[in-house]
């Protein structure tokens, strides 16, 4: 009997323990270490309570109840964490390209981007509709949501701030009655501000679903690495196109300046943002250190102010923001409200080094930037070892840090257009990763963007760096040779012209580019050379035919030449000379200049004799071949078109392409004084020169190319290349190039 109540005893505890373990009076621990963010960068499926690592991508819960069961497992979830489960934000929290991202939509016509047509009644932001129209007038673009491979909403998502006037309500339900939808796949969104006060979350207030964010203030711990890009925050009157270049004029050595380290901006009492800017005084010295934050915003700045306000304010007044910026050698970039700031892209353009004081912050194009080359990464934590940490930095690496940040700045920075267009050749990148660009292609002159991995992936084959990898371009050359005019005679400048450039002991091959309404001649008809003559018939008999990537052009460098072109063996060679030091730039013969008319408030071209230059004509010019790609494939179709519908500007538009491309002039080399474009048949093209509308039209192209690049990427050079001995007073058998002096 006993026995029987022991046992009965024994059940009834073992049955209690059980229900308290169902209903949650016991909790087993699963683990005490949490996942680190590496361990979440690295496990596409990781979401909190989980024992088993999943699956890549987002695999649907068989019913809300596993979900919330899964979240009661982990005591250290966040309240946030819980809310946004279960409100269906989580959707798209761990994808990844490859779990996300239909790759076959970009299979069929490559990367191309379609934006949807605007809807009535929707008003767009300024900035917003900069985006927009950046997208619109890239490469990328396509009116025909059926070639695209990503979609951007014409729907207004910069700012998810409820008090901001530009928030645009009932944001969830417009998106998800666009038919192309499709709950976000091979969507982009962008946006610049989220959430509101008090805590500033980064819930922009919809669903996003499986759509890609393009995304200021972003946060490493919601970034989602290979599949978010986090773009810089810039203000309303952020350019559009063009953007100013930065403002380091000149290498100043030592690198100091006036300040060690500065910062001017707002000073939040409480609230999200407040610890760090409250902390600044600290360090503040009003010598070299000078950081100075005011209390004076909003409208009850003063029921809240503190003891140091009036203070603080007194201070702030007195010096100039400006002035300190561009005489900073630091410029200190502490979070806001928000983690990202304005002062970064102005301390970047000023050329005054950032010091990022903003942890957590995901910097922008983080991707592909190496930021330890342009920038110093504090913690907010450590802000008392700020001012000694950045004057132990070295000269030489400060000198570094300043060019870089010029670089970074003019390449994906200075204007909206830039940044949409980084952002788009990131996941161009991602989707055609067999031709992805490298790391150094990202963070060496010219950039990613002017870098185009479709030509090749071997760098080796662009101009720009040969001196790095400490290799030299290709010891021959191309000629193309323009024709518009039929063979008449052997003794038309074009044949001399051919036989004297086949002699250069670097051509390796002559093109003609037969852009005549004639036939072809017959092959006996052109003179019999050293080296193989191809004849192409231009593509449409268009002037723009000259600048196509053709196959059959073996060598990096090609020399360009107009028919009526006078030049000798001697001075192919000579050109050919220089080019090989300057392969990223235009090098020949025939100037000209570019100027501001003050009075008409336009661009000017001038053709006049001067030491000053912009300009070197294909007419008589040698370049890499990489810029017929570029011209080609980067260049705009209502460009090229308006230039083959004059016939006219082409070595123009070449001219503002390669000069936006390496921020540098073209390379002019002695010319001979006869140098002259032969007037020929008044009936043909060529004619052109003598055309009184012919000025008048290049004038025009000035203002319409300007226009599109969005500045004059056009520099002014007084330097002229001459070989060694040149007019010396010695015997002409001791030159190299003795035939240039007697012309």
């Amino acid at each position: 009997m006993q026995a029987k109540k022991r046992y009965l005893l024994l059940f009834s505890a073992g049955a209690c323990l059980v229900l308290l373990f169902c209903f949650g009076g016991i909790q087993v621990p699963l683990s005490r270490r949490g996942p680190s963010r590496r361990d979440d960068r690295s496990l596409a499926g990781y979401h909190p309570g989980a024992r088993w690592r999943p699956l890549p991508g987002y695999l649907q819960p068989f019913s809300p109840w596993e979900q919330d069961r899964g979240d009661d497992l982990n005591e250290h979830i966040s309240p946030r964490q819980k809310r946004d489960t279960l409100s269906g934000l989580y959707t798209g929290k761990r994808c990844r390209m490859e779990s996300c991202f239909d790759f076959s939509l970009c299979e069929r016509n490559g990367f191309k981007v379609y934006v949807y047509p605007q809807q009535k009644g929707e008003k767009l932001s300024e900035s917003y509709q900069n985006i927009l129209s950046s997208i619109e007038g890239s490469r990328f673009y396509t009116p025909d949501p059926g070639q695209a491979c990503l979609f951007v909403l014409s729907l207004d998502t910069l700012d998810r701030d409820q008090l901001s006037p530009q928030y645009v309500h009932n944001l969830k339900a417009k998106i998800q009655s666009l038919p192309l939808w499709n709950g976000g796949k091979n969507h982009i969104i962008f946006n610049l501000y989220s959430g509101t006060w008090p805590d500033y979350t980064e819930d922009l207030g919809f669903d996003i679903g499986l759509a890609m964010l393009a995304k200021a203030s972003i946060s490493t711990e919601n970034f989602r690495p290979n599949f978010d890009v986090s773009i810089p925050l810039f203000s309303k009157d952020h350019p559009r196109t063009g953007g100013e270049r930065g403002y380091l004029k000149h290498n100043t050595i030592p690198p100091y300046r006036k300040y060690m380290l500065v910062f001017k901006g707002k000073r939040y009492l409480t609230g999200i943002g407040s610890d760090t800017r409250n902390a600044l005084y600290h360090v503040h010295n009003s010598e070299d250190v000078v950081l100075l934050t005011t209390c004076k915003h909003g409208k009850d700045w003063q029921k809240h102010k503190d003891a140091r306000c009036d203070r603080d304010n007194t201070e702030y007044d007195k010096y100039d923001y400006r002035e300190m910026l561009y005489n900073s050698t630091f410029c200190l970039v502490p979070r806001g409200r928000r983690l990202g700031s304005f002062r970064f892209l102005e301390a970047l353009q000023a050329a005054c080094v950032p010091v990022m004081l903003s942890n957590g912050w995901e910097l922008p194009f983080s991707e592909i930037i190496d930021w330890n080359t342009a920038a110093v990464i504090g913690d907010e934590r450590l802000l008392l070892q700020i001012p000694s940490t950045v004057r132990s930095i070295h000269q030489d690496k400060i000198l570094s840090l300043r060019q870089q940040t010029q670089f970074l700045w003019e390449a994906y920075f200075n204007s909206v257009e830039k940044i949409v267009l980084t952002t788009l050749e990131i996941i161009q990148d991602r989707v055609l990763l067999h031709t992805s660009r490298s790391n150094l292609m990202w963070n060496c002159l010219p950039g990613g963007l002017f870098t185009l991995p479709q030509y090749s992936t071997h760098l080796r084959d662009f101009p720009f760096y040969y001196a790095k990898l400490g290799i030299k371009p290709h010891p021959k050359f191309t000629a193309i040779i323009h024709v518009v005019t039929p063979l008449v005679s052997q003794s038309q400048p074009v044949m001399k012209l051919l036989v004297a450039v086949a002699k250069s002991q670097y051509c390796a091959q002559v093109m003609v580019l037969w852009n005549c309404d004639k036939p072809l001649p017959a092959k006996q008809r052109w003179p019999a050379t050293s080296v193989p003559v191809i004849v192409i018939e231009g593509e449409s008999k268009v002037i723009s035919s000259r600048f196509l990537p053709y196959d059959t052009i073996p060598t990096d460098a090609v020399l360009s030449l107009d028919e009526d072109t006078v030049l000798s063996t001697t001075e192919v060679d000579f050109a050919f000379t220089v080019w090989q030091s300057f392969p990223d730039r235009i090098v020949g013969y025939p100037a000209r200049s570019h100027f501001w008319d003050s009075n008409k408030e336009r661009w000017g071209y001038t053709s006049k004799w001067t030491n000053d230059y912009s300009m070197v004509l294909t007419g008589a010019a040698i370049y890499h071949r990489y810029y017929h790609y570029l011209y080609t494939t980067y260049l705009p179709a209502s460009l090229k078109t308006m230039v083959d519908q004059m016939s006219n500007c082409e070595d123009i538009l070449m001219n503002f392409l390669v000069s936006s491309v390496s921020k540098l002039p073209p390379i002019k080399v002695t010319q001979k004084k006869q140098y002259k474009e032969t007037m020929m048949g008044q009936s043909s093209r060529a004619s052109r020169w003598a055309d009184p509308d012919h000025f008048a039209q290049r004038q025009t192209c000035m203002n319409k190319f300007a226009s599109w690049f969005g500045t004059m990427p056009l520099v002014h050079s007084q330097m002229r290349l001459d070989p060694v001995l040149f007019k010396d007073q010695v015997s002409i058998l001791r030159k190299k190039y003795r035939d240039i002096e007697r012309l």
